[in-house]
């Protein structure tokens, strides 16, 4: 790059002028976006500007801005950092953690002021003690040269480069008074929504996250390419002077940042001005009520005597000044133990691993647990029983387990972890769907952690339908040890409801006034035994829905009565069936074997049926299951890894399941050697060549068992799939639904691309702005009658 005097003598004045007012603009939109939170510009437009300046620049590269936010992109790497003096030394605070800290230091103040015990309070300036980097920032002019992290406190490094990535700094101050030279102290910090999103990044590209957002923070100053620390969001705020020249100093530390909020340096909006001991404990219990709801991490509070003339008087002991005090919160992140890793159920069935901790107290509160969240979080960070580890609260956020202290690691090492296989509370299997990261209990209807879940769906409208059974009925019958079950509803008495509402009202402390006046009401009981015993006869789709297998809703629940017909197939069909019908893909299909699978839930559905519930209008299978029921189609059901569907008919040719199920050697097909390797591998598994006999049994018993007439035509709208949302002017969406199935529709829950018809009424939502992203046709009511009426003219 050439200097300025080689430049010509004249350059183009529109072209400065531009820059020049770019750089204006653009400053002042980022001052608004990063600083204020109040965008005035699109981000389109921001970026039109910002290309526009970048070639102006490249036209002109010798004059170019100091303050141009062309610079915020990052520099080139540097070979390491240099060191800077700072020209006032960045000194610590003393630190207090009780009430007697703050009540001596109030003391100390008063007593260095010569104020006697009945003399005015001493008034305070108090702040957020922020979680993060000191930095001191160089302003010359107005102009910002130089960025220095605090070191040792008298010599820190030079992170110019990285400094001007971050956007809420500014590159140059504006205002009437702008000082020669300005050392501005404050903190470098990283919000927790932006660490979140960065630890994200870092799992997608499988890099190592950071473990808080100090860490972060740090880690983004301390990159060597400032490129890299341009892609991470960092904040400041400004809270003090290090070096003033040029300007008059205001007379109080409140007055400085009040300066500095005109200049357009960021400073914190949580400070106040307080007067005595109980203003600084009042300052204190309010930030602390508040803490978990700050933007960033904070881990105390500052108090400072607000009057600089004060201030100077009381001066300096050691490294600390006499006239401030950091006041710390409880620690929220402690060292312990591991002693035991157990899991949790909850009430859905998901297992969640805890560790068993050395009693410690983090955050004031003694923590024994902690959660590991699932199986892989405990795999990635490597908790092992008998580590040492880094746990973290905060506020009433349940404790986690943050990272292990390897060189702490017990010799011999302890095993690597692994989820228990069965569930530690019914015993029923485990089971981790493909692309999930929790596993859950298979055990829905017999577990007793999912009781309480598992009746409030099964009892619900659109399931069982049984009025009257709400939440608070449930929680009493589960905890006054009245069901253990679904089936326990179908047993109850008068007598046991009135107990269960005695034993509700005496734990709760309530006396009915019926009660007090010697009657004891049974009406409401009556109703609802009345309502369970109307509940005994849904329909099959409801029964099924209403037994909470995992993935299977509505539609669902319809496909499986529709095409199978029955509750006992339903309960037989193995996945490979169950996934040739229609809409059911293999994760649904995989849910619904593995839950009749589960012994303990076969045992819970039989007692049930032995209550007298009995799904009403069961049949035999559709009669177009008969075309689902190919051979070919059935095996590539199985999911036998390389097996497509052109392979299995390759491997089919003249053979039929039952074949397949008694061979042993598959080399002499004329398949690849790999699908060779994979069918053998599978073959080789106990229990599959059974899973193929048996499927092949139970194909041969539905060809006989299916009506040999032709399937009755399909309605109008066979093929379509609807999907209802909002409130219709005159039928309920129930209404709409079942005069879409009649006419041979499919009514789905969720708008997909392979939705057809969206019928939107009053306050839809969600679903609709989907169908209008997707393309997907949408009808009114009136739309969807004129559809049906249409559809009935062309039949007649």
């Amino acid at each position: 790059m050439s200097d300025a005097s080689s430049q010509p003598a004249s350059l183009p004045d529109n072209d400065l002028a531009r820059m020049a007012a770019l750089v204006e603009e653009l400053n002042r939109h980022i001052y608004n976006y990063h600083v204020l939170d109040a965008p005035t510009i699109p981000d389109a437009e921001y970026d039109r500007m910002f290309r526009e300046l970048q070639e102006l620049e490249s036209m002109h590269p010798t004059r170019v801005s100091p303050d141009t936010p062309t610079s915020r992109v990052g520099a080139a790497p540097i070979p390491e950092f240099k060191q800077v003096t700072h020209a006032v030394p960045m000194l610590s605070l003393n630190n207090g953690f009780q009430i007697e800290d703050v009540d001596n230091f109030d003391r100390r103040v008063r007593e260095g002021l010569d104020l006697h015990q009945n003399a005015r309070e001493v008034a305070y300036a108090a702040e957020l003690k922020f979680d993060g980097l000191a930095m001191s920032l160089r302003y010359e002019n107005g102009v910002f040269v130089q960025a220095a992290t605090r070191g040792d406190g008298y010599t820190g490094e030079d992170v110019t480069a990285n400094i001007r990535t971050v956007r809420v700094i500014p590159l140059r101050l504006h205002g009437p008074d702008i000082p020669d030279v300005l050392e501005v102290r404050g903190e470098v910090l990283m919000f927790k929504d932006d660490f979140a999103k960065l630890n994200a990044r870092q799992r997608e590209a499988g890099q190592k996250e950071f473990a808080n957002p100090r860490n972060a923070a740090a880690g983004s100053l301390r990159q060597l390419d400032a490129r890299i620390t341009a892609q991470r969001k960092l904040r400041f705020f400004a809270y003090g002077i290090g070096l003033l020249e040029g300007a008059e100093m205001p007379e109080s530390h409140s007055g400085v940042l009040d300066w500095f909020d005109r200049l357009g340096l960021p400073v914190s909006k949580e400070r106040a001005v307080v007067t005595g001991r109980d203003g600084l404990l009042g300052y204190y219990k309010d930030i602390g009520a508040r803490r978990d709801s700050l933007p960033y991490e904070i881990d105390g509070v500052v108090y400072k005597v607000d009057r600089l003339a004060d201030q100077r008087q009381l001066g300096f002991v050691s490294r600390a000044p006499r006239f401030a005090l950091a006041h710390k919160f409880p620690a929220e992140e402690a060292l312990t133990v591991v002693q035991a890793i157990d899991v949790q159920v909850g009430r859905t069935g998901a297992i969640t691993p805890v560790a068993r901790l050395v009693p410690v107290s983090v955050g004031g509160v003694t923590v024994t647990n902690a959660t590991l969240h699932n199986e892989d979080e405990v795999r990635r960070k490597d908790v092992r029983v008998g580590d040492t580890v880094i746990v973290r609260r905060a506020g009433d956020v349940i404790p986690e387990v943050m990272a292990v202290v390897l060189e702490r690691r017990p010799v011999p090492q302890p095993p690597v972890y692994e989820l228990p296989k069965t569930c530690p509370v019914c015993g029923s299997h485990v089971v981790r769907e493909e692309g999930e990261a929790i596993a859950r209990c298979s055990g829905g209807l017999s577990c007793a952690a999912q009781r309480k879940e598992a009746i409030r769906h099964f009892a619900g409208r659109r399931m069982m339908d049984i009025e009257g059974l709400g939440d608070r009925y449930i929680d009493s019958l589960v905890e006054c040890n009245l069901i253990h079950g679904v089936a326990d509803l179908y047993k109850l008495t008068q007598a046991d409801l009135l107990d269960m509402k005695r034993l509700a009202d005496e734990r709760e402390g309530v006396t009915p006034e019926t009660v007090r006046q010697g009657k004891v009401p049974t009406k409401w009981a009556d109703n609802l035994l009345g309502a369970i015993a109307a509940s005994k006869q849904p329909p099959l789709e409801r029964l099924l829905f209403a037994l909470g297998i995992r993935h299977v809703g509505e539609s669902t629940a319809k496909t499986l009565a529709d095409w199978l017909g029955s509750l006992a197939l339903v309960r037989r069909a193995p996945a490979a069936l169950l996934r040739v019908l229609p809409d059911i893909g293999g994760t649904v299909a995989e849910s619904i074997a593995e839950f009749f699978a589960e012994e303990k839930n076969q045992r819970a559905i039989d007692a049930l049926l032995a209550t007298g519930v009995a799904p009403r209008g069961e049949h035999v299978p559709k009669a177009q299951l008969r075309e689902k029921l190919d051979e070919v189609a059935l095996l590539a059901a199985l999911d036998i890894p390389k097996l497509t569907e052109p392979r299995a008919r390759q491997l089919l040719a003249g053979r039929t399941l039952d074949d397949l199920a008694h061979l042993r050697v598959f080399s002499v097909f004329g398949l690849p050697d790999t699908i060779v390797g994979a069918l053998e591998g599978w073959m080789a598994q106990p229990g599959n060549r059974d899973i193929l006999a048996n499927l092949s049994a139970l194909r041969r018993e539905l060809l006989e068992a299916l009506p040999e007439e032709a399937a009755a035509p399909e309605g109008g709208l066979a093929g379509k799939t609807f999907v209802l949302t909002g409130t219709l002017p005159t039928m309920s969406r129930d209404a709409a639904g079942a005069l879409i199935e009649a006419a041979g529709g499919k009514v789905s829950g969720s708008v997909s691309k392979k939705t057809s018809y969206v019928v939107a009424g009053a306050e839809a939502g969600s679903k609709l702005e989907k169908a209008g992203a997707l393309g997907v046709t949408v009808l009114d009511e009136t739309g969807l009658l004129a559809l049906l009426a249409e559809l009935n003219e062309k039949q007649e």
